[in-house]
């Protein structure tokens, strides 16, 4: 284990590095701009993306064996685990169910998607 001496900690130094959200403004704009809606969504394929290779790893398949479960394409998984394209919603259950998970839809409550 680390031991940190806080006393050696520069908290103004520190206080003046951005947040994240700041750094997201600065880079992809603010929350409600076109670029900032291109870049979330983005995100949101390749976090979608990566949930499903996870589970498909920890599920011992290929893509080409999750595919033919789903009725698709290896390429198709391919792209959606690398975040290139999002699966159309009836997709993603099918995806789910092959690999043994469910879905759940609760409320969000986030900034980001009530703008």
């Amino acid at each position: 284990m680390i031991k940190i001496d806080r006393k050696k900690i520069n908290m103004d130094k520190i206080r003046k590095y951005p947040t994240v959200n700041e750094a997201l403004d600065k880079e992809y704009g603010e929350v409600g701009t076109t670029s900032r809606k291109k870049f979330t969504e983005q995100a949101q394929a390749y976090f979608t993306g990566q949930l499903i290779e996870d589970a498909r790893k920890k599920a011992h398949l290929t893509q080409d064996e999750l595919a033919k479960r789903v009725g698709s394409n290896k390429s198709y998984i391919s792209r959606i685990e690398n975040g290139k394209t999002e699966p159309k919603v009836s997709t993603f259950y099918r995806i789910a169910g092959a690999l043994g998970l469910s879905v759940d839809l609760n409320p969000i409550h986030s900034y980001e998607f009530n703008k």
